[in-house]
């Protein structure tokens, strides 16, 4: 049996947590005895959107890097993206993900399926056999599923499952050319990228979701006008979730200025009006969760012409660093709340059993450590991942994870406390 001792659990009070056989138990005191002195204990942070870029070439990311960066990240779960190589459209590409995430056993990978056939939009796939394996959630993120006649067939499918839709809310027509936010395209000389081209996706899946009994979520939305939508659609009782990403708290589009395309993403980086709106967003309870939306990208995709270069940036390792500094740090949000953002309530979005629950006796013993006092500069060559794109380049932050435990095993421990 192993005592965590000195940890202030959510921020709510310094206490013991004893482990034994992978659960949360009663001490008894015979434990082996951690010093965690000063440190904040969170359930281990659940990422409803990861990029693992595998099965694929391996030039980006693996399960193995990613899962790595995850648990240094202070994740226990995450939600693998389908838009793989090849797409996890079947059940056996699926089964790979989890299996592959299981012999890696740094984080529980859990498989998103494609919402249709290779992610080209035009037929479904075969949502019920990924249905049998335990695949819950669903998307063709990187692709908005835009025909609402593919998206009604997709709702249906998936409403017998009792899962869950996650949409990359992109019109492909109001978007065609775009590569930045169109309230910098003139002064970048780019073609803009209207905010609208998200926002009109997710008022017709809320209401579409509706109508058909299935609940949707919106993934990284970047705009105060989809924050309006959501608001509305919620107030209607209509099942829709929403999702924030740490780049589009933290950055604005004025980081195409310098024309260093590792500020590309799909969505752009937004004005900061939209950036307060989803802070705001978070906050309320608007917004859900927060999703990494984790992307690597091979440095001969990512370091070329902005709009020859791939869009996306890494973020697992520095998510909870980036929501501390902007949310907690300020008061805005307490350890309590990012726990529910970034744990419980993602849990329970995609249904992960173990995943995103209190740290009481008899749970398993899925714990991220944070020092709240501990700065780190993020510096790409020095992630786990295989890509370096991070958008938070020399950037230095005053909270970092310096522990996960999964199951009671420890996957990271910064300072070799528990060795």
């Amino acid at each position: 049996m192993t005592l965590l001792v000195g940890l202030d659990v959510l921020g709510l009070g310094v206490r013991d947590v004893a482990i034994r056989d992978g659960l949360i138990v009663a001490a008894d005191g015979t434990e082996k005895r951690v010093d965690c002195t000063g440190l904040v204990a969170l359930p281990a942070l659940v990422d409803p959107h990861t990029h693992l870029r595998d099965p694929g070439p391996g030039t980006a990311e693996t399960i193995e890097t990613g899962s790595l960066a995850a648990a240094r990240g202070g994740y226990g779960a995450v939600c693998a993206m389908p838009n793989t190589v090849p797409v996890a459209d079947t059940p056996e590409i699926c089964e790979y993900e989890r299996r592959r995430g299981v012999e890696v056993g740094l984080v529980d990978v859990v498989p998103i399926g494609a919402v249709t056939k290779g992610e080209n939009g035009e037929q479904v796939a075969d949502i019920a056999g990924m249905g049998a394996v335990g695949v819950r959630m669903f998307s063709d993120d990187g692709r908005c599923v835009s025909r609402s006649d593919v998206m009604r067939d997709a709702l249906t499918e998936i409403a017998k499952l009792g899962g869950v839709l996650a949409q990359h809310s992109q019109d492909p027509l109001l978007t065609v050319g775009a590569q930045v936010d169109a309230g910098i395209a003139e002064a970048v000389g780019l073609t803009g990228w209207p905010t609208m081209a998200e926002t009109v996706i997710v008022a017709r899946d809320a209401i579409m979701g509706a109508e058909l009994g299935c609940r949707v979520h919106a993934c990284h939305i970047s705009t105060a006008a989809t924050v309006a939508v959501v608001r509305w659609a919620k107030a209607q009782g209509y099942p829709i979730t929403a999702e924030a990403t740490p780049h589009h708290l933290m950055l604005d589009h004025t980081t195409a200025t310098t024309g260093n395309p590792v500020y590309k993403v799909n969505p752009p980086l937004r004005s900061v009006a939209d950036v307060e709106a989803i802070r705001e967003a978070l906050v309320d309870g608007t917004i859900d969760v927060v999703g990494t939306d984790h992307a690597p990208h091979a440095p001969e995709t990512k370091q070329a012409d902005w709009c020859e270069a791939s869009m996306g940036m890494l973020g697992l390792e520095t998510a909870l660093s980036v929501v501390a500094e902007l949310f907690v740090r300020t008061g805005r949000l307490t350890w309590a709340d990012v726990a529910d953002r970034m744990s419980y309530a993602p849990a329970r979005l995609v249904g992960i059993p173990g995943h995103g629950q209190p740290l009481e006796v008899g749970a398993p013993a899925n714990l991220c450590l944070v020092d709240p006092q501990r700065t780190w500069r993020a510096q790409g060559r020095d992630l786990a991942s295989i890509a370096e794109n991070t958008p938070y380049e020399g950037m230095e932050f005053s909270t970092r994870v310096v522990a996960t435990l999964l199951r009671g095993k420890v996957t990271y421990d910064l300072d070799a406390r528990f060795a």
